[in-house]
């Protein structure tokens, strides 16, 4: 489930991202999707390509990763994020809730920490 209101388009300075066409309200699910499950060594072999920077961590044990299907791997990072990523792992799915107002227009971030108050520096931005 994508709500019809979110669109994929240029974000300045970061390819693309998700928008909105519509305000939405603090704690409004946004996004539902599905996720292929990779076992640690699959991950391993993904972590040498392109999508290296579009898999999440999954588990319990964090050892395993997940390619999220829907817009997901789509969505920017910020510190300031205005959503949070939830997984559950019994049903494969991950979503994106609100975590703020969002006005018509702006784009949907998330924090890439998992934990929105997490400001450690990202993989990419680590280096």
């Amino acid at each position: 489930m994508i709500l019809p209101i979110l669109s994929v388009a240029p974000s300045p300075e970061r390819g693309r991202g998700v928008f909105t066409t519509e305000d939405i309200a603090t704690g409004t699910i946004v996004e539902i999707s599905p996720v292929l499950v990779l076992d640690p060594e699959e991950r391993a072999k993904v972590e040498q390509t392109i999508l290296f920077d579009y898999i999440f961590e999954w588990g319990d044990d964090l050892k395993s990763a997940c390619v999220a299907l829907g817009y997901l791997s789509v969505y920017n990072h910020s510190y300031a994020a205005n959503c949070i990523y939830e997984m559950d792992f019994e049903h494969e799915l991950m979503q994106i809730r609100t975590v703020k107002p969002i006005k018509a227009g702006e784009e949907l971030f998330i924090n890439y920490n998992a934990d929105p108050d997490d400001t450690k520096p990202i993989w990419f931005e680590a280096s």
